[in-house]
Formats: structure tokens, sequence, C-alpha cells
């Protein structure tokens, strides 16, 4: 497979260049396949449905072609997920695609995870050590440090905004030791992925320390996450029948959304043959896609803080990504665009429990409530020319998709995506519903850890005189 830079299309380069160096040194564009195959039709309509591994197999067969020998592959699928995502039914219509069942609680094991035994691969003939710079807005950092703990030839720095993500979240980024670090850095999400990026882009750095990333924009964190979304799709296609008597309904993904990657995975997805119709867009208060969708103008803004602290992003990477792959009005087909604010997170966890009995998370909260306000009305509004057309008041923004009267017609079905357990937002959870979530035990292990975090200003020159000092 061919990987070409988002902001140079002359630029060709293989699989393992685009995954070691992470972005495009040249440009500081993000590597995109030239191309997405599409899986066998046979495959896709197996009754019962392929298991998760043998998605993931399939899916990323074409994307290291020649360059991991198949045998390879499916080691590094084996080793990657001892766990698997669920597909949990709350109401006739609604699915919960559970991906907190690895390690760290998150969705972010799934490309982490991928990730670190692909660079493993590719590093074994190296002499010195690959340096992973991430910055992280809550889950990333926890995922890639667990992912790549211990693994040979690999330091990893995390860089995550102070005083900006849960307790428990922070627990698990700073309580690393030996090849993974942790930095807290005075500032936002925004601030720590701008040190990341500029160092990227340092020519005199890229000279001393081989550098790569394993944010969303390293294309090997990217791609498994589309794993999940062709292999949810496809339980539900084949569940639906007889769930709610549906026939070919129209699979909608609802993802909360920050900087963008999981999204983009669940596009490549659809781009390979998942049968989804389209996607809703769901965020916090940090609603800079939605208002592109809605406007077409794409305006970048200083993150705010929110409860759903992992989607406060007001620069999101895979925007550069998204606007590569598809025009403006191919996004307006393909999604429906929604924000919320705290009052409507904390809601959603409150009527998603009510109505569910699910205890569900700040960001899958956000997701849940976009879904629940466009089957309960909200889309048919739009579509009548009722809906809200103001982008600063939160709700489903003024575009319709090209899927909407299916939702009109009621044959359609959501799948929401929960990015992370509900006992890593536990205070929160618990104001809203008047109960504590339970704690996994690989939660409740790292509390009592203790914190290593270095503390480092937003100033680039500051990161980069750490760097020289301890890489």
């Amino acid at each position: 497979m061919v990987y070409t830079d988002t902001r140079d299309k002359s630029v060709k380069v293989d699989f393992k260049t685009a995954v070691m160096s992470g972005m495009s040194v040249k440009t500081g564009g993000l590597y995109v396949p030239v191309e997405f195959p599409k899986l066998d039709s046979a495959f896709l309509s197996r009754t019962p449905e392929p298991s998760f591994r043998e998605v993931a197999y399939e899916m990323a067969k074409p994307y290291v072609k020649d360059e991991i020998p198949d045998a390879d592959l499916q080691a590094i699928i084996q080793d990657a997920y001892p766990f698997t995502a669920q597909v949990v039914p709350i109401d006739k219509i609604s699915y919960v695609l559970e991906l907190f069942h690895g390690p760290t609680c998150a969705f972010k094991d799934f490309g982490a995870r991928f990730m670190a035994r692909t660079m493993s691969y590719f590093n074994r003939s190296e002499n010195d050590n690959l340096h992973i710079l991430v910055a992280t807005s809550g889950d990333t950092g926890s995922a890639v440090g667990s992912a790549f703990h211990n693994v040979p030839g690999i330091d990893v720095t995390i860089l995550y905004p102070e005083g900006k993500i849960s307790p428990l979240q922070e627990k698990q980024l700073s309580t690393f030791e030996g090849n993974v670090r942790a930095l807290k850095v005075n500032g936002t999400f925004d601030d720590c992925q701008k040190l990341v990026k500029t160092a990227f882009t340092d020519k005199d750095l890229r000279e001393k320390f081989r550098l790569s990333s394993a944010n969303s924009i390293n294309i090997s964190r990217l791609l498994p996450q589309a794993f999940y979304y062709m292999y949810s799709s496809l339980v539900v296609k084949n569940r639906i029948p007889h769930d709610s008597k549906i026939e070919n309904p129209a699979i909608i993904c609802i993802v909360p959304s920050g900087n963008f990657g999981n999204l983009t995975s669940g596009l490549i997805a659809r781009e390979m043959g998942a049968p989804i119709a389209g996607f809703v867009a769901a965020t916090n208060a940090n609603h800079t896609v939605p208002d592109w969708i809605a406007t077409g103008d794409y305006n970048a803004r200083p993150s705010i803080a929110t409860l759903s602290n992992a989607m406060d992003v007001g620069a999101p990477s895979n925007y550069e990504r998204i606007s590569y792959m598809y025009t403006l009005e191919e996004v307006r087909s393909i999604f429906a665009s929604y924000w919320t604010d705290d009052k409507g997170t904390k809601e959603g966890i409150e009527k998603c429990y009510e109505k569910t009995g699910y205890i569900i998370d700040p960001h899958g909260a956000v997701a849940w409530k976009a879904w629940d306000d466009i089957k309960n009305g909200e889309m048919e509004k739009l579509m009548k020319g009722e809906g809200n057309t103001d982008i600063n008041v939160p709700g489903l923004t003024a575009n319709i998709p090209s899927w909407a009267e299916h939702i009109a017609s009621k044959n359609a079905v959501g799948i929401i995506l929960e990015t992370a357990h509900p006992a890593k937002f536990g205070s929160t959870v618990t104001a809203a519903i008047g109960r504590e979530p339970s704690m996994p035990d690989r939660l409740e292990k790292v509390l009592s850890l203790p914190d290593r975090a270095q503390k480092m200003e937003k100033d680039y020159e500051s990161f980069k005189e750490w760097l020289c000092s301890n890489l």
C-alpha cells in the first residue's frame, strides 16, 4: 500500500515510513492511504458474522501488504487483542458499542496496542531507540503508555494538560516508570498537541533523535480503530431483524468526538464496505467541526474545559484527513452534527440511566443524547425547516444528511460508541444518577501507585531543552 500526504499529494511512502515517522517531516501533513480497498462481499455477508480478530486481520492485510507477512500480522493481532469490542442493546433500535474492555478501560487501547506491536516489529533492526511523543486530553496517554510499557527499543513521552483531566485519568498517566514518562503541561490539550507537532517539524531535533507519534495523527493508530466499526456494524446488521423486525435498516454510528480520529476511523471502515449509512459527529462545547459542517467555515479555536474532557479539542488534527478525503458537500451527506454543553452531558447520563438502565460515561452520554434527540423528533424538525439554525445553541446543527429520511420513516438504528468506562469519571456519573459505577480491578490498582509526572511549561524552547536533556 502507498501512503500520501494530506498537504502534498506528490508524496509517496510505504507503511513502515508512515508509521515510524508519524507525520510528514517536510510539510507537517498527515499520512493517508491512496486507496481504501473493499473487503470481499462473501466475508461481509457471513452468518454468523466474522469474529473481531478475523475482521482485524482481513482489514489490516491490504495496508501492510509486502511489509508484514501474513503470519506475523496474525501474531500481532492475536497479541494486541486478548479482549474485544462488545455490542450491547439498550432499546429496540439502539446499541452501545462498549470499547472499554482493554487494559486501560478506553477505546484508545484498540489503536495503541496494534500500533505498539507494529512499531516494535519495524524497530527490530534499529540500533538506537525510537522516541514516541504523544499529547493527550485524557485517555490516549494511558493507552499508549500501557501499550508501550517495557517494549524494547522504544521510549514514550506523554504530555497532558495539568488540572484538565479526571483524577483517575491522571493516575493512569503519571504512574508509569522505565521507558514511559509523563509531563504535566501548564496549558491546554491544544498546547500539548502544538508542542508535539512542532517537535516533529524541528529539523535540528529530528537529526538528533528518531521521533514518532502515537496520537491519532499516526496512521497505525487510526487504522485499527476501523476494526470495531466494521465488526459492530456486521453484528448489528445480523441482530436487528430479530431485535426490532426492521428489514435492511440504515445503521448510524454516533461518535463522541474531540480530535476526530475515532470518527475518521469509522469513515475508513465505511469506505471498506462496512454497512454504515452515516455518522453523527457529537461534540461537547468544543464544536469546531459541527460549526464547519453547518456554515462551511472552519475556525480552529482555543479549547474549553468540559466534563467530557477527552473531547476538549478546539483544533482537531483529523479535520485535515476528513477534508482531504471528502468535499464539504460529501461530509454533509454522510454526517449529522450535534453538540451539547455540560448541562446536556449530565442530562444525557441521567436520562440514559432512567430510560434504559445503562450507566454511561460523560463522553458516551454526549453521543447518547445526540441519538435520543435525533430519533425523537429533532431530525424531522430540521427536515421541516423548524430546527435550530444558531450554531451557538446546543443541539442538532443545521445540516440534513442523506440518511435523514430513514430517521423520519423509522427505518434507522444507532450504534452509540461508549469510549471509556464510567468509573473513570465516577464523581460526574454519581452526581447525575445518585450511585457510583462499579470500579474494574485494573483501575482500582492504579490508585495506589505513586505519581511520577514532571511539570512543563507550554513554550516550545523549554520542551525542546527537556527533550535534549532526557531522551
